[in-house]
């Protein structure tokens, strides 16, 4: 039986997993690799390959890998022409695909919500932010809109009290049973036009979007648990909060008063509720406890935390 040909277009964990099960499956050939540029990272800006780059070169794969500045320019067009796919897989790549690939092949994205919720860039977050109780992984044919295509499949998961990368995780293998069973059954599925009236968007997050105040902690919760990889959350100071939980969601507090203090974390109030801080970092310093930190500075139960 003749392999399905296959460009894959992803560049974080989450397409990694996708690809890996692409690579695996008997039915299934990757002919090309389109990632993300290198990129330098941490202090020290040390060139970083994408994740499904590293996979396929530390596997010794034999895929060529193309990572272009702008997919949309010629030379990139007539080299997906050439290697004629039968269908395009694309999964967090992080590049608009233009018209003219979008008519090589049948585009497929596998994107990280329940469409048409959560269109855009930061799905995963989103979802656990607003508190949602279920997130998902939907199969979409790509059309020229933003996330707007039609839905050819979906799988769903219970998200309650989950962190940011532990859901990536999940909905990475999700999104890679979804993409065999919909490339293998493509002829046969008939595409599902999205709700436009349904539609939620979701924007590209920016270190900013981490700043809290002591106002509501389940909102501080919440957050806390969807930008746990990055940007974290912290306060006007810059101390981050590394590490808390929810203690309550519905007593009256002054803002950020020390309520108490623990051997391993202490209790700060909000406006609404109260949180359980472990683990704090200061700017420009290394992670430590919380009750260390408050002893560095001299602050006691009744004080506010900075």
């Amino acid at each position: 039986m003749q392999k399905i040909k296959i460009i894959f277009m992803g560049t974080p964990s989450y397409a990694t997993n996708i690809l890996k099960a692409l690579i695996k499956h008997s039915r299934t050939e990757v002919v090309a690799l389109f990632t993300q540029e290198d990129k330098p990272v941490g202090r020290k800006q040390i060139l970083t390959p994408p994740d499904v780059k590293k996979y396929v070169v530390e596997s010794d794969l034999d895929i060529p890998i193309f990572q272009p500045k702008k997919l949309r320019d010629e030379e990139n067009v007539l080299k997906i022409k050439e290697l004629s796919p039968d269908f395009i897989i694309v999964a967090a790549y992080g590049q608009i695909l233009p018209k003219s690939i979008l008519k090589i092949a049948p585009c497929i994205n596998l994107h990280a919500s329940i469409l048409p919720k959560y269109r855009g860039a930061s799905p995963i977050q989103d979802a656990i932010k607003n508190g949602d109780n279920f997130s998902g992984v939907t199969a979409m044919l790509m059309d020229e809109g933003l996330d707007s295509g039609d839905i050819l499949g979906m799988s769903y998961i219970c998200i309650k009290d989950i962190d940011a990368p532990t859901l990536f995780e999940k909905l990475s293998f999700l999104a890679s049973d979804l993409t065999v069973e919909v490339l293998l059954n493509f002829q046969k599925i008939k595409p599902l036009k999205q709700n436009p009236l349904l539609a939620t968007y979701c924007k590209k997050i920016k270190k900013e979007d981490g700043l809290v105040t002591f106002d509501d902690a389940k909102k501080i919760y919440q957050k806390y648990l969807a930008y746990l990889w990055w940007p974290n959350i912290f306060l006007k100071s810059g101390l981050k909060l590394k590490k808390i939980t929810l203690s309550d969601s519905k007593t009256n507090n002054k803002e950020g008063e020390i309520l108490k203090i623990e051997s391993e974390f202490i209790m700060v109030g909000c406006k609404r509720g109260s949180l359980k801080i472990f683990l704090v970092q200061p700017p420009s310093k290394k992670e430590m406890k919380a009750v260390d930190y408050l002893r560095g500075k001299r602050l006691s139960v009744g004080d506010t935390l900075f």
